[in-house]
Protein backbone atom coordinates (compact mmCIF):
# COMPACT_ATOMS: atom_id res chain seq x y z
CA UNK A 1 0.00 0.00 0.00
CA UNK A 2 2.79 2.18 0.98
CA UNK A 3 4.91 1.56 -2.48
CA UNK A 4 0.97 2.24 -4.00
CA UNK A 5 1.11 5.93 -2.61
CA UNK A 6 4.15 6.84 -3.11
CA UNK A 7 4.03 5.61 -6.85
CA UNK A 8 0.79 8.06 -7.24
CA UNK A 9 2.54 10.17 -5.54
CA UNK A 10 5.57 10.90 -7.60
CA UNK A 11 3.14 10.50 -10.62
CA UNK A 12 1.22 13.11 -9.95
CA UNK A 13 4.34 15.56 -9.41
CA UNK A 14 5.44 13.89 -12.48
CA UNK A 15 2.46 15.18 -14.22
CA UNK A 16 2.45 18.95 -12.53
CA UNK A 17 6.25 18.96 -13.42
CA UNK A 18 5.86 18.49 -17.60
CA UNK A 19 2.80 20.93 -17.01
CA UNK A 20 4.65 23.50 -15.45
CA UNK A 21 7.28 23.25 -18.31
CA UNK A 22 4.20 23.12 -20.83
CA UNK A 23 3.30 26.13 -19.28
CA UNK A 24 6.18 28.53 -19.19
CA UNK A 25 7.06 27.40 -22.84
CA UNK A 26 4.05 28.13 -23.71
CA UNK A 27 4.63 31.93 -22.24
CA UNK A 28 8.09 32.39 -23.34
CA UNK A 29 6.45 31.43 -27.46
CA UNK A 30 3.60 33.56 -26.73
CA UNK A 31 5.93 36.41 -25.66
CA UNK A 32 8.61 35.98 -28.36
CA UNK A 33 5.39 36.30 -31.04
CA UNK A 34 3.71 39.13 -29.40
CA UNK A 35 6.95 41.16 -29.47
CA UNK A 36 7.18 40.59 -33.13
CA UNK A 37 4.04 41.89 -34.09
CA UNK A 38 4.69 45.39 -34.91
CA UNK A 39 2.32 48.30 -33.35
CA UNK A 40 2.41 51.67 -34.79
CA UNK A 41 4.25 50.01 -37.95
CA UNK A 42 3.98 53.09 -39.58
CA UNK A 43 6.27 55.41 -37.03
CA UNK A 44 9.55 56.62 -38.55
CA UNK A 45 11.90 58.75 -35.85
CA UNK A 46 12.03 62.59 -36.27
CA UNK A 47 14.93 63.85 -37.25
CA UNK A 48 14.85 66.15 -34.64
CA UNK A 49 13.07 66.16 -31.36
CA UNK A 50 13.96 65.04 -27.72
CA UNK A 51 16.30 62.38 -27.49
CA UNK A 52 15.80 59.10 -24.91
CA UNK A 53 17.45 55.83 -24.15
CA UNK A 54 15.85 52.71 -23.41
CA UNK A 55 18.09 50.33 -20.98
CA UNK A 56 18.44 46.61 -20.24
CA UNK A 57 19.50 45.04 -17.28
CA UNK A 58 18.65 41.44 -18.50
CA UNK A 59 15.31 41.69 -16.38
CA UNK A 60 14.34 45.28 -15.76
CA UNK A 61 14.05 47.45 -19.03
CA UNK A 62 13.51 51.22 -18.35
CA UNK A 63 13.35 54.40 -19.77
CA UNK A 64 16.46 56.94 -19.54
CA UNK A 65 15.03 60.57 -19.98
CA UNK A 66 16.60 64.31 -20.02
CA UNK A 67 15.21 65.62 -16.53
CA UNK A 68 14.43 69.17 -18.87
CA UNK A 69 12.60 68.84 -22.46
CA UNK A 70 9.95 69.62 -24.62
CA UNK A 71 8.37 71.25 -21.18
CA UNK A 72 8.71 68.88 -19.28
CA UNK A 73 10.65 69.33 -15.87
CA UNK A 74 11.03 65.70 -14.05
CA UNK A 75 12.86 67.58 -11.37
CA UNK A 76 9.50 68.51 -9.97
CA UNK A 77 8.15 64.96 -10.32
CA UNK A 78 11.38 63.53 -8.53
CA UNK A 79 12.81 66.15 -6.67
CA UNK A 80 16.15 65.77 -5.70
CA UNK A 81 15.61 65.76 -1.86
CA UNK A 82 14.61 62.28 -2.24
CA UNK A 83 17.34 60.40 -3.15
CA UNK A 84 20.20 59.46 -0.09
CA UNK A 85 22.63 61.99 -1.79
CA UNK A 86 21.18 64.80 -3.72
CA UNK A 87 24.25 65.51 -5.74
CA UNK A 88 23.30 63.46 -8.44
CA UNK A 89 20.18 64.92 -9.20
CA UNK A 90 23.01 67.38 -11.31
CA UNK A 91 23.43 64.69 -13.84
CA UNK A 92 20.13 65.51 -15.71
CA UNK A 93 18.87 62.74 -17.00
CA UNK A 94 16.58 59.96 -14.98
CA UNK A 95 16.02 56.42 -15.34
CA UNK A 96 12.77 55.03 -14.35
CA UNK A 97 11.03 51.90 -14.75
CA UNK A 98 7.96 49.86 -12.84
CA UNK A 99 7.35 46.89 -11.51
CA UNK A 100 6.18 44.85 -8.55
CA UNK A 101 7.68 46.23 -5.51
CA UNK A 102 8.87 42.95 -4.06
CA UNK A 103 10.25 41.70 -7.51
CA UNK A 104 12.15 44.58 -8.32
CA UNK A 105 13.71 45.08 -5.03
CA UNK A 106 14.62 41.99 -4.57
CA UNK A 107 15.74 41.31 -8.13
CA UNK A 108 18.07 43.58 -9.10
CA UNK A 109 19.80 41.59 -11.58
CA UNK A 110 19.56 37.52 -12.51
CA UNK A 111 21.52 37.09 -8.93
CA UNK A 112 18.88 37.76 -6.91
CA UNK A 113 16.36 35.81 -8.88
CA UNK A 114 14.52 33.97 -6.11
CA UNK A 115 11.67 31.85 -7.56
CA UNK A 116 9.25 32.19 -5.26
CA UNK A 117 9.05 36.20 -5.60
CA UNK A 118 9.10 35.56 -9.02
CA UNK A 119 5.86 33.39 -9.08
CA UNK A 120 4.09 35.61 -6.35
CA UNK A 121 4.65 38.52 -8.80
CA UNK A 122 3.76 36.37 -12.15
CA UNK A 123 0.40 35.54 -10.42
CA UNK A 124 -0.70 39.08 -9.71
CA UNK A 125 0.81 42.15 -7.36
CA UNK A 126 -1.12 45.39 -6.83
CA UNK A 127 2.08 46.44 -4.74
CA UNK A 128 3.60 48.13 -7.84
CA UNK A 129 6.37 51.06 -7.85
CA UNK A 130 8.08 53.41 -10.25
CA UNK A 131 12.13 52.79 -9.94
CA UNK A 132 14.08 56.29 -10.74
CA UNK A 133 17.65 56.45 -10.73
CA UNK A 134 19.21 60.36 -11.30
CA UNK A 135 22.19 59.31 -13.62
CA UNK A 136 24.62 61.18 -16.13
CA UNK A 137 23.70 60.27 -19.91
CA UNK A 138 24.42 56.73 -20.17
CA UNK A 139 26.64 55.95 -23.11
CA UNK A 140 25.40 53.50 -26.39
CA UNK A 141 26.02 50.65 -25.31
CA UNK A 142 24.72 46.99 -25.89
CA UNK A 143 22.13 47.31 -23.17
CA UNK A 144 21.05 50.76 -24.13
CA UNK A 145 19.50 51.98 -27.44
CA UNK A 146 18.81 55.46 -28.75
CA UNK A 147 15.01 56.61 -29.53
CA UNK A 148 14.35 60.14 -30.96
CA UNK A 149 10.68 61.44 -30.54
CA UNK A 150 8.94 64.84 -31.36
CA UNK A 151 7.69 67.36 -28.73
CA UNK A 152 4.04 65.83 -28.84
CA UNK A 153 5.47 61.99 -28.92
CA UNK A 154 7.28 62.71 -25.88
CA UNK A 155 4.90 64.25 -24.23
CA UNK A 156 2.38 60.84 -24.70
CA UNK A 157 5.42 59.28 -22.89
CA UNK A 158 5.15 61.51 -20.40
CA UNK A 159 1.84 60.82 -19.74
CA UNK A 160 2.06 57.41 -19.52
CA UNK A 161 4.41 57.34 -16.83
CA UNK A 162 3.22 59.46 -15.27
CA UNK A 163 -0.46 57.69 -14.78
CA UNK A 164 1.83 54.92 -13.22
CA UNK A 165 2.84 56.38 -10.66
CA UNK A 166 0.68 56.15 -7.80
CA UNK A 167 -0.36 58.49 -4.87
CA UNK A 168 1.42 57.43 -1.87
CA UNK A 169 4.78 59.05 -2.81
CA UNK A 170 7.89 57.76 -2.05
CA UNK A 171 7.90 54.37 -0.63
CA UNK A 172 11.86 52.97 -0.42
CA UNK A 173 15.47 54.08 -0.95
CA UNK A 174 16.86 52.24 -4.05
CA UNK A 175 20.16 50.18 -4.52
CA UNK A 176 22.12 53.46 -4.17
CA UNK A 177 22.70 56.93 -2.96
CA UNK A 178 20.88 58.23 -6.59
CA UNK A 179 18.08 55.95 -6.49
CA UNK A 180 14.42 55.76 -5.15
CA UNK A 181 11.09 53.77 -5.20
CA UNK A 182 7.85 55.63 -5.54
CA UNK A 183 4.42 54.31 -5.21
CA UNK A 184 3.08 52.85 -8.32
CA UNK A 185 -0.10 52.62 -10.13
CA UNK A 186 -1.58 49.38 -11.97
CA UNK A 187 -1.02 45.54 -11.41
CA UNK A 188 1.66 43.64 -12.17
CA UNK A 189 1.82 39.85 -13.46
CA UNK A 190 2.43 37.69 -16.26
CA UNK A 191 0.62 39.52 -18.53
CA UNK A 192 1.77 43.06 -17.48
CA UNK A 193 5.35 43.08 -16.64
CA UNK A 194 7.85 45.71 -16.11
CA UNK A 195 8.93 45.23 -19.84
CA UNK A 196 5.62 45.47 -20.96
CA UNK A 197 5.14 48.81 -18.72
CA UNK A 198 7.95 49.76 -21.29
CA UNK A 199 6.96 48.24 -24.31
CA UNK A 200 3.23 50.24 -23.09
CA UNK A 201 4.63 53.82 -22.73
CA UNK A 202 6.76 53.61 -26.08
CA UNK A 203 3.25 52.53 -27.91
CA UNK A 204 1.46 55.36 -26.10
CA UNK A 205 4.05 57.63 -27.61
CA UNK A 206 3.48 56.28 -30.87
CA UNK A 207 6.65 54.40 -31.58
CA UNK A 208 7.41 51.38 -33.53
CA UNK A 209 7.20 48.24 -31.11
CA UNK A 210 5.85 45.06 -30.25
CA UNK A 211 2.21 44.32 -29.33
CA UNK A 212 2.88 42.97 -26.25
CA UNK A 213 6.73 43.33 -24.57
CA UNK A 214 6.69 40.82 -21.79
CA UNK A 215 10.44 40.16 -22.19
CA UNK A 216 13.50 42.22 -22.59
CA UNK A 217 14.40 41.10 -25.96
CA UNK A 218 10.95 42.07 -27.01
CA UNK A 219 11.81 46.00 -26.13
CA UNK A 220 15.43 45.80 -27.42
CA UNK A 221 14.97 43.88 -30.45
CA UNK A 222 13.23 46.87 -32.49
CA UNK A 223 15.97 49.19 -31.97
Amino acid sequence: MGKEIVSRASSVLGWFGRALIFVLLAYVAAGMVGGSIPANAGWTAPAQGVRILVEDNGIHTGLVLPIRAAGIDWSQDFPASDIADPRYARFGWVAIGWGDRAFYVETPTWGDVNPLTVLRAATGSTRTVLHVEHVDEPPLAPDTREIMLSDEQYRRLVAYIRATRGPGGKVAGGYDVNDVFYDGRGSYNAIRTCNEWTGGALRAAGVRIGAWTPFPIDVMAWF
